[in-house]
């Protein structure tokens, strides 16, 4: 699979359902291990809370996915909450590695760069740290958790000339 083989663009109402329900399973492969039953159920009222979808509705919550070009079918999630603050970045297991996430990331730095956002925030998982540093955002702070869920503050920060 290359670059060619998926589509990065903004949700539409009826992707909603299907990209939550891709934040779920994979959440419950790659992060649940590293949570207990208090973070697991954080993580569920977060996605499942009636809000955040209709602040998706209301253009307040900016989802992006990633679609095979050749079924349509969702294999990547990324939410962002207020145009500064990622809040969720999910890839399909068997999609790993192969550039969805960076690709996801980059159309929202290109969003972001052109509303001249000051920089992006994310808390990301003890899954994710390795690969939001390679993708060049630093900690802000040591390891913490919230409510059962354990994360590390980061921040990319935009250059302009």
């Amino acid at each position: 699979m290359d670059i060619h083989d998926f589509e990065i663009r903004s949700l539409g109402r009826k992707d909603w359902e299907d990209a939550i329900q891709l934040a779920w399973d994979t959440f419950l492969i790659f992060e649940a291990p590293d949570y207990g039953k208090a973070g697991i159920k954080s993580f569920k009222s977060f996605i499942r809370d009636p809000m955040l979808k209709r602040m998706f509705i209301m253009g307040e919550y900016i989802a992006y996915g990633a679609f095979l070009r050749d079924t349509g079918d969702i294999i990547g999630v990324l939410g962002v909450r207020g145009i500064t603050h990622v809040s969720l970045l999910f890839v399909q297991a068997d999609f790993h590695h192969r550039g969805i996430a960076s690709a996801m990331m980059y159309r929202f730095f290109s969003d972001a760069k052109r509303k001249r956002v000051r920089g992006v925030t994310v808390n990301s998982s003890p899954f994710a740290v390795g690969f939001y540093h390679k993708i060049g955002f630093e900690d802000t702070d040591h390891e913490i958790e919230t409510d059962g869920i354990r994360y590390t503050p980061m921040e990319y920060l935009f250059c302009y000339g």
